[in-house]
C-alpha cells in the first residue's frame, strides 16, 4: 500500500509543477486541476501516514533508552502513534477502493413486467413507486421518459431518470430480476402467484462518450397511444429508434414534440450502449476473478418480495427485512448500504493481495 501511496504523491508533485509551466492552455489546466482535486483528499492523508511512519520510527529506539522515564514515555507514545497508523491505513484503504467514474452522474431506471401477467405489471408499477419514492426520500428528481401503462393500473414497461449527486452510486446494485410472491386480488382460491420483474440501471450517458453513426440506426415516427390503444396526439410526434448492429429498440412518446422524443430516445439509446460496454468490462474482470456484487447481470434473480410473510431478502447478501411496506415505501438503504459494504470489501481484498 505504501508504494501506491508513494506513486500517488509523485503524480500530485508532478501536477502542481505541470500546473506552473502550462501557460495559456487552457484545457490542460482544467484537465490537471481536476485530477489534483480528485488526488487532494488521499494525499492529505498520505502525508499523515507518512508522518506518523516516521515518527515511529524515530520513537523505536528510545524504547531501548537506560532511563526508565524516558523509556515509559517513550512506549506511549509509539502506542498512540501505532494506534494512529492504524487508523489510517484503514482510512487509506478506503480510498484508495477504485472508483466507478459513474457513480455521480444521473440514472436512468428501466423497470419491465416479466413473466406473471397482470400480477407482474401491476408489481412493476409498485417497483416504479418504490424507486420515485426512494428518490424523494434523498431529495432527487424524477422523469418519466416513456411508460407503457396497462388498462388495470399496472405497467408493462417504464423508463425514467431520476437526477441527483450520487444517484447512480446509490442505484446500480437495483439491475437484475426482482422476484414477487403474493395471492392476486382475482385469486379465488387464495394461492399465492409468483411473479418476475425486470429492472436495469444506467448512468447517463454524455454525447462525447458515444457516437452512434446515423448509418447505423433508422427512426419511425407515429402517433402516441394511450393504455388502452387510442391515439393521444393528433400529430406524429412518438419517436422508435432501431439500432441495427444490436438490433436494441428505444421508444418515446410522452413528450408534446418530434423533436423532444428524439432527444430522449437517443439518450436511452446511447445509456444502453454505454452499459453493454461497461458490462462487457466487468466479464472479462470476473473471469479472473469472482466479483459478483455490482455486476447487475439481468439474468441474476437479486431479490424476493414475500407479502405473506411479509418478507424482502436481497439473495446476493442473505439481507431480509420484516418491513415489507416500508421497503416498499422507498426505504431500501439497508440493502443498498449492505451491497456497498460487500462491494468495497471485495475490491479491499484486491489491493491488499
Amino acid at each position: 500500500m505504501l508504494d501506491k501511496l508513494l506513486g500517488i504523491l509523485d503524480r500530485y508533485n508532478e501536477i502542481e509543477h505541470q500546473l506552473t509551466t502550462v501557460g495559456e492552455d487552457y484545457t490542460t489546466a482544467i484537465e490537471l486541476s481536476k485530477e489534483r482535486a480528485d488526488l487532494e483528499s488521499v494525499v492529505k492523508k498520505a502525508q499523515a501516514y507518512k508522518d506518523t511512519l516516521e515518527k515511529i520510527e524515530e520513537t523505536e529506539p528510545l524504547l531501548d533508552a537506560d532511563d526508565e522515564e524516558m523509556r515509559a514515555m517513550a512506549e506511549m507514545e509509539m502506542e498512540a502513534l501505532q494506534a494512529n497508523r492504524e487508523k489510517l491505513e484503514e482510512q487509506l484503504k478506503s480510498m484508495l477502493v477504485p472508483k466507478d467514474p459513474r457513480d455521480k452522474r444521473n440514472v436512468i431506471m428501466e423497470i419491465r413486467a416479466g413473466t406473471g401477467g397482470d400480477e407482474a405489471a401491476l408489481f412493476a408499477a409498485d417497483l416504479f413507486r418504490m424507486y420515485t419514492r426512494y428518490a424523494e426520500r434523498q431529495n432527487w428528481k424524477t422523469e418519466i421518459l416513456s411508460i407503457h401503462e396497462t388498462g388495470m393500473g399496472g405497467i408493462k414497461e417504464v423508463s425514467f431518470m431520476i437526477k441527483g449527486q450520487g444517484a447512480y452510486s446509490r442505484l446500480k446494485y437495483e439491475s437484475g430480476v426482482h422476484r414477487v410472491q403474493r395471492v392476486p386480488e382475482t385469486e379465488s382460491q387464495g394461492r399465492i402467484h409468483t411473479s418476475t420483474i425486470t429492472v436495469a440501471v444506467l448512468a447517463e450517458v454524455d454525447d462525447v462518450e458515444i457516437e452512434i453513426p446515423s448509418s447505423d440506426i433508422s427512426i419511425d415516427v407515429y402517433k402516441s397511444a394511450g393504455a388502452g390503444g387510442q391515439n393521444v396526439q393528433k400529430n406524429s410526434t412518438a419517436i422508435r429508434i432501431t439500432h441495427h448492429p444490436t438490433g436494441m429498440v428505444v421508444a418515446c412518446q410522452d413528450e408534446r414534440s418530434q423533436l423532444q422524443n428524439k432527444m430522449r430516445a437517443m439518450s436511452i439509446l446511447k445509456a444502453r450502449l454505454f452499459e453493454m460496454e461497461e458490462q462487457k468490462k466487468i466479464a472479462e474482470e470476473v473471469a479472473t476473478r469472482r466479483l459478483q456484487i455490482g455486476t447487475g447481470e439481468r439474468s441474476e434473480k437479486i431479490r424476493t418480495y414475500n407479502f405473506p410473510q411479509n418478507r424482502v431478502t436481497d439473495h446476493r447478501v442473505n439481507v431480509s427485512s420484516y418491513n415489507l411496506s416500508g421497503v416498499l415505501d422507498g426505504d431500501i438503504d439497508e440493502f443498498i448500504d449492505e451491497l456497498t459494504l460487500v462491494d468495497e470489501s471485495e475490491k479491499l481484498s484486491l489491493i491488499e493481495e
